[in-house]
């Protein structure tokens, strides 16, 4: 008798423990006890706000309603150049998004991510974009219209610096390639245009964001900056400066590189979806909304705030980086301006 009822009780059992085999990850009691799951995200100085805010969360909540578990990035935000040589050291970073390629290329070098890996990634490992601008005092007393106006008598301009902030080789690159797009007839011009702006540069910092600071406690006249630091802050209601856009800039690209060897295999897949991620509509549209420019143009409408430029070009039309770095920031800049500023 007693073992009938023990047959007849065992489905009952089976049961019993099948539902809390299935319940159990969304039990309070098993949430309360899970460790979450962890990214470690490090990149260049303005994206703190718009990963912190706004990716971070979003990601967070898509994988608890996707999976069931818990997951936190931990970010870390300075200049390109002191992200890259931290991860080069061994921060323990899952993935880097720095200010231009050429911090990459740098990583490549160092044996950290693998060659050009980062291109294997949607859209070549370019999460988002901005135009270089300028930022002016209010009122634009010194009626500056575009960089060649940097370089007149009397402006005092304010810069990022080349040698740790990516930002300042993208400003760089757009003061060049300005002077040569407005003069290709002239093979100096792209020279001319940056001796001429940085003979009136008279404050450098480590990164962009650091510049900016330097320019809101007054320093100078103008500031040569990304347009997402101008966007954003004018969103707030916290911008004191007006935003002028050259006639020709550059459109600065933001690249994507996995660490390989700080990503353990079984976090891999966590990881790489997060990678992937950055290049969802729903990530895409949350950086249009913090002022960067997304990789599709079509979602670029949901921010009207961007300005127009007229001209603008990439990084790729002057050859890419291996080949402006040597041409232009150390042949030009580094070995022809530097010195007669000296």
């Amino acid at each position: 008798m007693a073992h009938r009822r023990t047959r007849a009780l065992l489905p009952l059992a089976i049961a019993l423990a099948s539902f809390g085999w299935a319940a159990w990850p969304w039990l309070p009691f098993s949430r309360a006890s899970a460790a979450p799951r962890t990214i470690v995200f490090y990149g260049f100085s303005i994206l703190g706000e718009v990963f912190n805010e706004a990716i971070f969360p979003a990601f967070e909540a898509h994988w608890r309603e996707s999976r069931g578990e818990e997951v936190e990035i931990l970010g870390s935000f300075a200049s390109s150049g002191t992200i890259t040589n931290q991860v080069i050291l061994g921060v323990p970073a899952d993935l880097v998004l720095v200010s231009l390629e050429l911090d990459a290329l740098r990583l490549s070098e160092a044996g950290v991510v693998a060659a050009r890996s980062w291109r294997t990634l949607p859209h070549r490992g370019v999460v988002n974009r901005t135009p270089f601008i300028i930022l002016v005092r209010p009122g634009n007393p010194k009626r500056i219209r575009g960089f060649e106006d940097l370089a007149r008598p009397g402006v005092g301009v304010v810069h990022p610096d080349p040698l740790t902030s990516g930002g300042a080789n993208w400003a760089i690159v757009a003061e060049y390639g300005a002077g040569l797009r407005e003069h290709p007839d002239r093979p100096d011009a792209g020279f001319e245009m940056l001796r001429g702006v940085w003979n009136n540069v008279i404050a450098q910092a480590a990164s962009a964001r650091a510049a900016r600071t330097q320019f809101e406690n007054g320093f100078g006249d103008a500031l040569v900056t990304y347009e997402q630091e101008a966007l954003w802050d004018r969103a707030r209601g916290k911008l004191d400066a007006g935003v002028v856009y050259p006639r020709r800039t550059v459109l600065s690209e933001h690249t994507l590189a996995v660490v390989e060897r700080n990503v353990d295999p079984g976090e891999r897949p966590i990881v790489e979806a997060f990678a992937r991620f950055l290049w969802s509509a729903e990530a895409q549209r949350l950086f249009v909304r913090y002022g960067f420019r997304s990789v599709v143009d079509g979602w670029n409408a949901g921010n009207p705030a961007f300005g127009r430029v007229e001209d603008p070009f990439t990084i790729d039309s002057l050859g890419g980086w291996i080949r402006a770095k040597r041409e232009i920031v150390d042949g030009v800049w580094k070995a022809r301006v530097l010195p007669e500023l000296e």
